[in-house]
């Protein structure tokens, strides 16, 4: 029972961001102190998928592997361990398996964004472009506070659309976007020229 009586637990309150120290990086386990083109060799290249011409970057196989999976999001991590952050968002649905260990590591919350239809309570969308196509992401509107520090994270930077759609959601909440994480980054596809002015990270280049 708390000390109101109520039988109700406490709830806590979590520091200021400014205030929180990062965890130290794990260095326990089978770390092969793999780099980043170890981390490339690891990425399965399918070509004509999800359409024809299209060649897909498919990192199950890199995930599969545990050393590689936890030196990946090492490295995604590093560059922000002293940025100030109050929250890591991720895009649906590969950007989750990066964004939300992230959050973990800087000791900070994570928010999804979502798929159309796919949150429950009140949401902001946004339609964008795809490099084959379009689509539409959401966020609840209560996710974000005004002024709250974002880091934005997803698996892969191609033509730039997804990030740029999440941006706006996240402006349009009143968040400051302060980085913008990415595990691999096509340079063919100048994803980068659309986010000028922002801090933009990635480990694996093609």
């Amino acid at each position: 029972m708390n000390a109101s009586g109520s039988g109700a637990p406490a709830r806590r309150r979590s520091a200021p961001a400014d205030e929180r120290r990062p965890p130290v990086l794990p260095t326990q386990g089978r770390d092969r102190k793999l780099t980043a083109d170890d981390l490339r060799a690891l990425i399965r290249e399918v070509p004509d998928f999800p359409k024809p011409g299209i060649l897909f970057y498919d990192i199950t196989t890199l995930l599969k592997d545990a050393d590689a999976y936890r030196r990946a999001v090492d490295l995604m991590t590093q560059p922000y361990l002293r940025t100030p952050v109050d929250v890591v968002v991720g895009m649906e649905s590969r950007g989750f398996i990066f964004s939300a260990p992230m959050a973990y590591r800087l000791g900070v919350g994570f928010v999804p964004v979502r798929k159309l239809g796919k949150l429950p309570a009140e949401t902001a969308s946004v339609e964008y472009a795809l490099e084959y196509g379009t689509n539409t992401l959401e966020i609840h509107k209560d996710a974000i506070a005004k002024g709250e520090r974002v880091l934005i994270v997803d698996d892969l930077l191609a033509t730039g659309g997804t990030v740029t759609g999440t941006i706006e959601l996240v402006d349009r909440l009143g968040g400051r976007v302060v980085g913008l994480g990415f595990l691999v980054e096509l340079l063919f596809l100048k994803g980068r020229e659309r986010l000028k002015g922002y801090d933009v990270r990635s480990v694996i280049q093609y």
